[in-house]
């Protein structure tokens, strides 16, 4: 379980920074209704390279990987704005949208194993 709380936390510390190097990529998907879009996608940057490195350290990994799931609940309206804001003709990415919420779920469950 040792290697899978690395590539778990790994995962979320390069997602983390990829908010800050292409924040375009994460402007797209934030839902109309909420406010300050940039600042809300460079906080959401952070939350995840932050608790993806915790949940590496033992003495922190608990509170890494609780920090993840709350991330992880947060975004999840942006996961269903993706997918009912989709307007394109491509099928499998529709599919793939759809897809996406039941990994949600799956990801969270991966970082309780680490609480």
């Amino acid at each position: 379980m040792e290697v899978e709380k690395y590539i778990m936390g790994g995962m979320y510390v390069l997602a983390g920074i990829m908010h800050f190097v292409k924040p375009k990529i994460y402007l797209k998907i934030m839902p109309a209704y909420l406010p300050y879009h940039l600042v809300l996608v460079y906080i959401s940057g952070l939350f995840e390279l932050v608790f993806g490195a915790l949940v590496m350290l033992p003495a922190t990994q608990s509170i890494g990987a609780w920090g993840l799931i709350v991330t992880l609940i947060g975004v999840f309206p942006a996961n269903i704005y993706m997918l009912t804001s989709y307007k394109g003709r491509k099928k499998w990415y529709k599919f793939a949208l759809w897809c996406r919420l039941p990994v949600q779920f799956l990801l969270i469950y991966w970082a309780y194993q680490f609480v």
